[in-house]
């Protein structure tokens, strides 16, 4: 089975775009997938949808899939959709680092520059000021070890019933005991 082509890529596109509007909206899945639906007899606005959900089994002549099937699709596709938007936006979030990054490089050179050849203390703090900056957007930095401590740097106090509820959660995953 071969790739979909550019066309039926856009189509499942804006299936999941669809789906993902519809779910923000309130609308529960079945609904959903109903109004998504390729046959015109399960389609909620009584039209073929383009790629919609069960195309193959309607091009085929086939029975439309079960509500349960439907479900399934709709889940799936929102799913995909916004692991393929997280991804997307990883990759912008990647490409502004590398650019503050060099926009970084381009201050620091310039205030290095500054703070070597006239020893101006003003440029040494800038310089270093840039440094921080480029360590915190890289993660450069060790990380800070924090303790929490109760009142007067006492010990946390826990409720009992939390203390209980963490033994038991304990004890569910402690391979020694059955």
């Amino acid at each position: 089975m071969g790739r979909p082509d550019k066309a039926a890529r856009a189509a499942i596109a804006r299936r999941r775009s669809d789906a993902i509007d519809l779910r923000l909206a309130g609308v529960d899945w079945l609904t959903i997938a109903r109004k998504l639906a390729a046959d015109p007899a399960v389609n909620s606005d009584s039209i073929a949808y383009p790629q919609g959900y069960g195309s193959k089994r309607y091009r085929k002549e086939q029975d439309p899939p079960s509500n349960e099937a439907l479900i399934h699709a709709a889940c799936r596709d929102v799913r995909q959709a916004l692991a393929d938007r997280r991804a997307e936006l990883a990759d912008d979030v990647d490409e502004l680092r590398a650019l503050e990054a060099d926009r970084l490089d381009r201050l620091f050179f310039v205030a290095y520059k500054k703070a070597v050849r006239d020893q101006d203390l003003a440029a040494i703090d800038r310089t270093l000021r840039i440094m921080e900056r480029r360590a915190r957007l890289l993660g450069l930095d060790m990380p800070v070890r924090t303790e929490l401590s109760g009142p007067d740097g006492g010990p946390v106090q826990v409720e009992s019933a939390m203390v209980d509820e963490l033994e038991k959660l304990i004890a569910l995953t402690d391979p020694d005991t059955e």
